[in-house]
C-alpha cells in the first residue's frame, strides 16, 4: 500500500530586530537561491517573496523533511550566501524565530496571490500588523515582547 500526504505550508521569517536590510535589488536572486535550496530537499515551492525586512515562503515539504529543519538550512544557506555575495552590506542575520501555518490545497492560489503581492501589499500594511493577523487568523497564541 503506498501512502499519501500532502501538507502546504506558508512560512514567513523575518531580518534581525525587522530591519530593513534586505536590498529591494537582489531579491529576484536570493529567491532563485533559496528555490535552489528548497529543491535540493526535493520539496515544492508554490512562491516565494517579501520585502526589505521579511520573506513567505508556500512549499510543500518531502516526507523526509523535519519542518524545523528545513527552515533552520533555508535561514542558515541564505544567510551565509547573502553575506558572501556583497549585495546584502547592512544585512545582520535573520531573527531567530518563524511562524510555519499549514493550508489545504484549496487555499493555494489564494495563498500565491497574496505572496506575489507582497511590496504593494505592505505601502498600506506594515509586517508587524501583518505578522499579527496571521497568527489571530489562525487560532495562535503569540507573547508581544517577539513580535516588537
Amino acid at each position: 500500500m503506498n501512502s499519501y500526504r500532502q501538507i502546504l505550508y506558508h512560512i514567513v521569517f523575518c531580518t534581525y530586530k525587522r530591519h530593513k536590510t534586505i536590498s529591494l535589488d537582489y531579491h529576484e536572486e536570493l529567491y532563485k537561491y533559496i528555490w535552489g535550496l528548497i529543491k535540493n530537499r526535493n520539496c515544492v515551492l508554490y512562491q516565494i517573496n517579501g520585502t526589505e525586512n521579511h520573506i513567505h515562503i508556500l512549499s510543500d515539504l518531502h516526507p523526509t523533511v523535519c519542518l524545523s529543519d528545513y527552515i533552520k538550512e533555508i535561514k542558515t544557506a541564505s544567510n551565509r550566501w547573502m553575506k558572501a555575495s556583497g549585495n546584502f552590506p547592512v544585512f545582520k542575520q535573520w531573527a531567530e524565530g518563524y511562524c510555519a501555518l499549514t493550508y489545504n490545497i484549496k487555499e493555494k492560489d489564494n495563498l500565491v496571490k497574496y505572496i506575489k503581492n507582497q511590496k504593494m501589499h505592505h505601502a498600506t500594511e506594515n509586517f508587524e500588523d501583518e505578522y499579527k493577523k496571521m497568527l489571530m487568523e489562525n487560532g495562535i497564541e503569540w507573547d508581544e515582547k517577539y513580535i516588537f
